[in-house]
């Protein structure tokens, strides 16, 4: 009769077990030679995989603070972050010392002006998303440079002070703000124009909030994505005001830039023409770069189209503000 043999297998930890405990470990106590074994080169490229997958941000302290004065102290030491959604930040990795929490701080609110907006740092995406003067005032544009980031849960939770401060390649939100009379308060460098607060280097500052001047001006926002709620491939707005028409292009991948402000495209109307003719200028004018969403070539193909179809859905509101008297609003 057949008898099966019985292979004994030897449990992978059993026969590595001190020696991956030591190549997991940060701070390994000692072995000793008889316990410890040689890992195979592909079980330890394996290892090494597995634990970077697993090497998330760590925090060690957590304070909410009682003032701006606190947070700015706190925030000096390099290994503290201030907290904005934490929707950014915990997807990085690394060690935090104390992290800054600024809810308490009432700096959650939309404040509007007779000549401005005024948007404390932790205002969710989704409060600017639905807040009818923003809505308003910009004629729709900022609710279609929001209403693509992920969901709604997401923008329940990411803040505009991490979205622009991180001054990010592909934010919608740093490209549309842009476009706008706009400026960000920091609480040691005081009221800085949004346009060279883009182009500073990070510091240990603190944006309290974000203002926006009234002017009457008429707003176009448009992106392209290959995916829905993927980072955007290219962004566009397109922003007329007292004549003058200026554009922000973003996701180049680069940060969003401002290019020089034309009056040419409106001196004669707004036409099929004159509208094709500034959006190759602008196409010229612009750098792009290649990543795994587009290449520089197809980057300025878009940027060339969608600055042409934002310019003519500009014009159209510019000839329903004439055929109005002058008012849209």
């Amino acid at each position: 009769m057949y008898k099966q043999n019985k292979i004994r297998y030897t449990p992978l930890w059993t026969a590595f077990g001190p020696s991956i405990s030591r190549f997991f470990s940060a701070d390994p106590e000692p072995v000793s030679p008889a316990e410890q074994k040689p890992i195979p080169l592909r079980l330890r490229r394996g290892i090494r995989m597995i634990r970077e997958v697993f090497k998330l941000l760590t925090i060690k302290d957590y304070c909410k603070a009682e003032s701006l004065a606190q947070a700015y102290e706190l925030n000096q030491k390099r290994s503290n972050r201030v907290m904005g959604g934490m929707l950014w930040l915990r997807t990085s990795r690394g060690a935090v010392s104390t992290i800054i929490d600024l809810s308490g701080l009432d700096l959650n609110r939309i404040r509007e002006g007779s000549g401005e907006f005024s948007i404390g740092c932790m205002t969710t995406l989704r409060e600017l998303e639905i807040h009818p003067g923003l809505h308003a005032y910009t004629e729709g544009a900022l609710r279609e440079s929001l209403k693509h980031i992920v969901g709604v849960q997401f923008r329940n939770l990411a803040t505009v002070g991490g979205s622009l401060f991180g001054r990010y390649g592909f934010s919608d939100v740093l490209t549309l703000f842009l476009a706008l009379d706009s400026y960000v308060e920091l609480y040691r460098g005081g009221v800085v124009p949004l346009e060279e607060f883009s182009r500073m280097k990070a510091d240990n500052d603190i944006l309290v909030r974000l203002i926006v001047k009234k002017h009457p001006c008429h707003t176009v926002y448009l992106s392209h994505r290959n995916t829905k709620t993927d980072f955007p491939t290219l962004t566009c707005a397109v922003s007329e005001q007292e004549g003058r028409c200026r554009t922000v292009i973003g996701a180049r991948p680069g940060r969003a830039i401002v290019l020089p402000e034309s009056s040419a495209v409106l001196a004669d109307g707004i036409n099929e023409e004159s509208a094709r003719a500034y959006a190759e200028k602008i196409r010229h004018l612009t750098p792009t770069g290649s990543n795994m969403r587009g290449s520089a070539a197809y980057r300025s193909h878009l940027t060339e189209v969608l600055t042409r179809r934002a310019v003519l859905a500009l014009g159209g509101n510019t000839l329903k503000e004439k055929a109005l008297g002058g008012k849209t609003r």
